[in-house]
């Protein structure tokens, strides 16, 4: 059994051809998409955070509105960027949405990517200490984070306080017990998996990595899983990681699929560049007919390893369409695959 869930970016743009013209068409379809979503038995309704974009900012709203809406299905992020973090006002919006969602809520965090400014964290009032650069800032927020979602008090009481206080050091609130242990890392390296497992966060790999050998990008990514069970293992942690990776996977079902992915998918990884100098791995896409996707799915090493599969959506193409391309993937090829 494998956990299936969306992904989407929330792109949106004032365009005719986009069924997604602006933030607020954004939000509220992401919200429906979700509702949609468990209607059709999915485990996961998920969202990409991107800052200075046409895409989903602020992710806690909209988490907590999908808690709102929905029962069942988990409700998480791929993933928030750390160097535009205060971990402590964090804990507070992540409680809070946690809480409203009944324990559903699944973040992953992490270093970030190449945004759409310079140095965007610094608009935001974060840079990094000196000897620091804004990668090590973002784990240092996360560690943070971390430590504060325990729910052990740590900031001494007023010895005059407006409302009276629980005994001992006081801790943030709302606590939600257990997000702890729902917290996720985006990593694009070997090495930051293994710190991911150290520090008992389950791990995100998405469709890119950095480049640490010459084999295909799901070899690679299937070797990073491998990895970091390894360092979970040694850790000593007692629980059972997660690890979730994402794809983009499209089974043609009608003319709509044809017309929209009827040429298939990327069939060979891409090389390119991260900010410029950081040589990335960037994995195929699939689109076929149902059998087809199933054979090549099973060649994918990195899809074999994760318990979780995140399916990436062109939100743009509305909530009705990416319920469709969803459920297809759900109906004909999960059972094909042994995941229903």
């Amino acid at each position: 059994m494998k956990k299936i869930g969306f992904l989407s970016f929330g792109h949106w743009t004032p365009s005719p051809q986009s069924q997604t013209r602006t933030g607020a068409d954004a939000l509220l379809q992401s919200i429906e998409l979700a509702v949609a979503a468990e209607e059709l038995g999915a485990d996961g309704a998920y969202f990409r955070v991107h800052h200075f974009a046409r895409q989903l900012g602020s992710p806690f709203p909209l988490l907590a509105a999908c808690g709102a809406r929905t029962k069942r299905i988990e409700l998480g992020t791929a993933v928030i960027d750390m160097r535009y973090e205060n971990p402590m006002y964090m804990a507070e919006d992540a409680g809070a949405a946690d809480l409203i969602a009944g324990g559903r809520l699944q973040l992953g965090i992490s270093r970030g990517s190449p945004e759409q400014v310079i140095d965007g964290w610094r608009y935001f009032g974060y840079a990094p200490p000196e000897g620091m650069n804004d990668a090590e800032m973002a784990r240092r927020h996360t560690e943070v984070f971390l430590e504060v979602l325990k729910g052990e008090g740590f900031a001494r009481p007023n010895p005059r306080p407006m409302f009276p206080n629980p005994p001992g050091l006081l801790r943030l609130e709302p606590h939600s017990a257990g997000l702890r242990e729902r917290i996720w890392w985006g990593a694009g390296t070997n090495a930051t998996a293994q710190w991911a497992a150290k520090l008992g966060m389950n791990l995100q790999s998405s469709t890119l990595k950095i480049v640490e050998s010459d084999k295909p990008f799901h070899e690679q990514q299937a070797e990073q899983i491998r990895l970091y069970r390894e360092a979970w293992k040694e850790a000593g942690h007692t629980r059972t990681p997660r690890v979730s990776v994402s794809r983009s996977i499209f089974a043609l079902m009608d003319d709509r699929d044809r017309a929209y992915f009827g040429r298939g998918g990327e069939e060979a990884d891409q090389i390119g560049f991260l900010g410029g100098n950081e040589r990335a791995i960037f994995g195929r896409s699939y689109a076929d007919e149902p059998d087809a996707l199933i054979e090549q799915l099973k060649a994918d090493e990195a899809v074999a390893e994760a318990d979780t599969l995140l399916l990436t959506v062109p939100n743009q193409l509305g909530v009705d369409y990416n319920a469709h391309v969803i459920e297809a993937i759900l109906k004909h090829v999960a059972p094909g695959m042994g995941w229903r």
